[in-house]
């Protein structure tokens, strides 16, 4: 073959992507996660990324119940990681997920302003609260915070109970919007989960006394019709393994 004939293959060669030193095509997994995981999962991306080269995990973090009604709605997604075990159940019992299981467990806290104007320093003090935030009733973060309230009302009285609920000012679609209005000094107390609290580093935390409220539940599955199945395994190897479990004890979860 000529020396003009070998410069041409090569070129073609390069265009094609196959020439010496070209990277082979990138991979994408698409990985839905309940917005209570961002700094999580954002710490595993680069870890999964790092371990598999040529593939780009690329997350979207929303309220577990937004994230179930895009999947149901049928946008593209690989792995589904739900902060609440009902809207996991939903979608695999319309086989739209398959293999979910529990990856790790949270807890609620109350987070008041730095400067605390309420003066509430321990949870019994809540109902000084005039202007409190919870989440609705169809994000995980509500739910837990109805139940948590039902569990207050027995052991302190319906009293309290009630007078927290009358302080309701504002009811958001993810926990990071409820932590958001304590920040910006638009509410004197909300439920959150703890591990948002910690990575906050702008709210004061009030503990919730022991036992009362369920742990928050975090499942995780592969989508049906996932475009990158061995990958959504891989990724959610990646949790069970000894790395995966550090990552999410460093952020506060506890690990399954």
């Amino acid at each position: 073959m000529s020396g003009r004939a070998l410069f041409v293959a090569a070129l073609l060669l390069a265009a094609a992507g196959c020439g010496p030193g070209a990277e082979g095509p990138r991979r994408t997994l698409v990985v839905f996660a309940a917005s209570s995981l961002t700094e999580a999962f954002s710490d595993l991306e680069h870890r999964f990324e790092a371990a598999h080269p040529g593939v780009d995990v690329v997350p979207s973090f929303a309220g577990s119940q937004v994230l179930r009604l895009q999947i149901e709605q049928g946008a593209p997604a690989d792995v589904y990681a739900s902060a609440d075990p009902a809207h996991m159940e939903a979608l695999a019992a319309a086989g739209l997920v398959h293999e979910a299981r529990t990856f790790a467990r949270n807890r609620l806290v109350v987070v008041v302003p730095v400067a605390n104007p309420a003066g509430i320093e321990r949870f019994e003090a809540l109902p000084r609260a005039r202007r409190l935030v919870v989440g609705t009733a169809e994000v995980p973060v509500g739910r837990y915070t109805r139940a948590l309230l039902e569990d207050a009302a027995v052991r302190f009285g319906r009293a309290f109970a009630d007078s927290v609920r009358a302080a309701v000012v504002s009811e958001e679609t993810n926990v990071r919007l409820v932590l958001a209005k304590v920040v910006l000094g638009e509410a004197d107390a909300a439920f959150v989960y703890a591990t948002d609290a910690a990575a906050s580093g702008a709210v004061r935390i009030v503990p919730v006394p022991e036992g009362l409220g369920p742990r928050a539940e975090y499942r995780i599955a592969t989508v049906t019709g996932s475009a990158q199945p061995d990958l959504a395994r891989a990724f959610r190897a990646l949790l069970d393994s000894d790395e995966g479990r550090r990552v999410l004890s460093a952020h506060g979860f506890e690990p399954r």
